[in-house]
C-alpha cells in the first residue's frame, strides 16, 4: 500500500482550530495559580486546551511525516523533530515544544497533585510558542504553494 498524499487542506484545519485554542485562552487573561484555584471549571477549560494544542499539532507532524518522510512518528516528542527534518519548523521551537508534550502527558494521565504553578505558566509559553507554530507552519505552507 501507498502512502496517502500531502494534504494542505488537512493541515490549514487543523492550523485554524489551533488558532481557535490560542484566541480562547488569550481571552482568559492572566492565568495563575489562585484563579485556578478558585475557578475549578477555568482550571479544567485550561487544561483542556493546552492538551488540545499538543494533540491538534502532533496530528499536523505526523501528517507531515507520514506523507513527506514516508515514516510515522515513534511518538509525541519525536513528531515535532519529523516537522524540523521536513524543513517546516525551526530547532529553536521544536525544542520548546517537545516540552509541551510533558505537560500534556502530566495533565492526560496524572490527575492527582498538577502543580498549578506550571499549568498557569504554560498558559503564558503555549500562546507564544504554538502562535509560532502556527506562522512557520503557514509560512511553510505559502512556500510549498508557490
Amino acid at each position: 500500500m501507498s502512502p496517502r498524499e500531502f494534504d494542505a487542506g488537512v493541515v490549514q484545519a487543523r492550523l485554524a482550530l489551533i488558532r481557535g485554542l490560542l484566541d480562547d485562552l488569550q481571552s482568559v487573561g492572566e492565568v495563575t495559580v489562585d484563579l485556578l484555584q478558585r475557578d475549578r471549571m477555568l482550571r479544567h477549560g485550561v487544561e483542556r486546551v493546552l492538551g488540545q494544542l499538543v494533540e491538534l499539532a502532533v496530528s499536523i507532524n505526523g501528517h507531515i511525516g507520514a506523507t513527506l518522510l514516508g515514516r510515522a512518528p515513534a511518538d509525541y516528542r519525536t513528531s515535532f523533530a519529523l516537522a524540523e527534518e521536513a524543513g517546516v519548523l525551526e530547532p529553536e521551537l521544536v525544542t520548546r515544544l517537545q516540552a509541551s508534550v510533558g505537560l500534556r502527558n502530566i495533565l492526560t494521565h496524572e490527575y492527582v497533585d498538577i502543580d498549578l504553578e506550571i499549568v498557569a505558566g504554560a498558559v503564558t509559553s503555549a500562546g507564544q510558542d504554538y502562535g509560532q507554530y502556527v506562522q512557520q507552519m503557514a509560512r511553510w505552507l505559502t512556500a510549498r504553494a508557490t
